[in-house]
């Protein structure tokens, strides 16, 4: 057994340089992302006080609407090919209204509250369609970037490092704020205090963001065309044929599961106003020194989380390139989420008996480990099921696949939304009268079981939900021996009919 001489070696696809720039793409648009679904649900509620029922329904149907959008978009970008490319050109379409509608989605315009609601249903709608026909394309171009699954694989794990990258800048642009704006911007009201803060971090987020996802498009290639397929009377329609592929709904199936994950984060803004203050005593002072010394305690406390987060998802993110060529990804997926699930019973115990937020730190950073990997571990296999489908019925849609993973994400982070609004509604929490123009109210001034009943958002639902997301992958069976067949069997089949790929 020798080293592979050069022709032995597998062809490579990707550069360098169209790696780097299709993961700073991914960088970009986690900001945009995570812009909206980490802090969407503090705004609504802290700062514009919209009612409680009318966030949840909203969250909910649009989710109800996300469940028809994602797999439609899917099926139009299958469909359809321009004269830019198939995946492509959908990151130059998308850029611009993503951008208008995070810009007016915190606006915070002057109106009356059924005005507010009505314009607040309808920019988030629209940002969620848009989004849609930006994430559904360029989570798909992974597949036509390299015919190799190995390197597809590894374009996969190594964006979803800059992807994950992304996600965490929006804290640190909050971090950053909650220290510097009390000493540029007037804190004394502290509703209109907070609507600029957020209409400054959205600002530098939209620009960034927007930036480097377009840039993308100027250095990637379309290398993988499949030959046209046209479906012959009497076989399963596209939708027919992602509700018939079993090993396809226990990956959605595992997301839906995992949707609590997004707690840590989703929650983290709420657990730091209303379960931990840290800073001098609030006895005294006026209400814009209260003001800014609550604004610097919450941005402590969320960042402590979001740290937390980071730190448990992205350094298992940066380590998955390498896990997922030597671990077989059900099994890293199973054996994360239970270590995560352990994590967090430790995580609510140390919460409920000390109130510590320090002696937590340690098992909320496991218990975020499952993050990274779920992320990635969760579209690398769609791909695979994608490979499954097109053995089985001879067609690939790749769009709409992809769609099935943003469907995951969206309703995961709506889910985790919607469970913080009805924890509100369960302790009986009113953010109208904790969060105003005339008076601002600290985790201090809540009882014990109220500031652990917000903790818990972060600790026992996200165990939960680890938990549940790993019993799905027990009857997954794209994995080991039966993989490497099903990617022979393929690769065999593709060329007897000719794809086409291009270098």
């Amino acid at each position: 057994m020798g080293k592979k001489t050069k022709s032995e070696q597998p062809v490579r696809y990707v550069g360098k340089k169209e790696l780097w720039m299709f993961s700073l793409g991914g960088l970009g648009q986690g900001m945009i992302y995570a812009m909206m679904s980490s802090y969407i649900s503090d705004y609504y509620v802290n700062i514009l006080h919209l009612p409680l029922m009318f966030v949840l329904m909203l969250m909910l149907l649009a989710r109800v609407w996300d469940a028809i959008n994602d797999p439609l978009m899917g099926m139009i970008v299958d469909r359809n090919t321009t004269k830019w490319g198939k995946l492509k050109p959908y990151i130059l379409f998308a850029a611009a209204p993503i951008a208008i509608l995070t810009f007016l989605m915190y606006l915070s315009p002057d109106l009356p509250q059924k005005e507010l609601m009505i314009y607040s249903a309808v920019i988030y709608v629209l940002w969620g369609m848009m989004y849609t026909m930006a994430d559904v394309p360029f989570w798909s171009l992974p597949n036509v970037l390299t015919p190799d699954p190995d390197e597809r694989s590894h374009v996969v794990s190594f964006s979803k490092i800059w992807n994950s990258v992304g996600s965490a800048l929006p804290e640190v642009f909050f971090f950053i704020a909650g220290f510097t704006l009390p000493k540029l911007i007037s804190s004394a009201d502290p509703e209109a205090y907070n609507k600029k803060k957020y209409l400054i971090i959205a600002c530098i987020v939209i620009v960034l963001g927007i930036v480097l996802y377009v840039n993308s498009y100027f250095h990637i290639k379309e290398r993988v065309v499949p030959p046209v397929t046209h479906r012959e009377p009497g076989e399963p329609s596209q939708l027919k044929r992602i509700f018939t592929c079993k090993p396809l709904l226990l990956v959605i199936l595992m997301g839906v599961f995992s949707s609590g994950r997004y707690m840590v984060q989703a929650a983290a803004i709420h657990v730091a106003r209303y379960a931990f203050y840290i800073g001098p005593d609030l006895t005294g002072m006026s209400l814009a020194e209260k003001t800014a010394a609550i604004d610097a305690s919450v941005s402590t406390v969320k960042t402590i989380f979001q740290v937390c987060a980071i730190v448990g998802m992205f350094g298992s993110t940066l380590l998955m390139p390498t896990l997922m060529k030597k671990f077989d990804y059900k099994k890293l997926l199973i054996t994360t989420c239970l270590g995560g699930f352990v994590a967090s019973i430790f995580t609510t115990l140390i919460g409920w008996f000390t109130a510590n937020l320090y002696a937590c730190i340690p098992f909320v950073i496991i218990s975020c480990i499952p993050l990274g990997v779920i992320n990635t571990i969760s579209i690398a296999m769609i791909y695979d099921c994608l490979d499954y489908m097109e053995l089985k019925t001879g067609h690939r849609d790749n769009a709409l696949g992809s769609a099935c993973q943003g469907f995951i994400n969206k309703l995961g982070s709506a889910l985790s939304t919607c469970g913080i609004v009805v924890m509100y509604m369960a302790i009986g929490f009113k953010p109208d009268q904790m969060l105003n123009s005339t008076t601002i109210m600290a985790a201090t001034e809540l009882t014990r079981a109220q500031n652990f009943a917000m903790f818990s958002l972060v600790s026992v639902v996200p165990g939960v939900s680890l938990l549940l997301c790993a019993i799905p992958m027990f009857f997954y069976k794209i994995s080991g021996d039966a993989k490497k067949k099903m990617q022979a069997d393929l690769a065999a089949k593709r060329a007897e009919q000719g794809f086409e790929i291009s270098e």
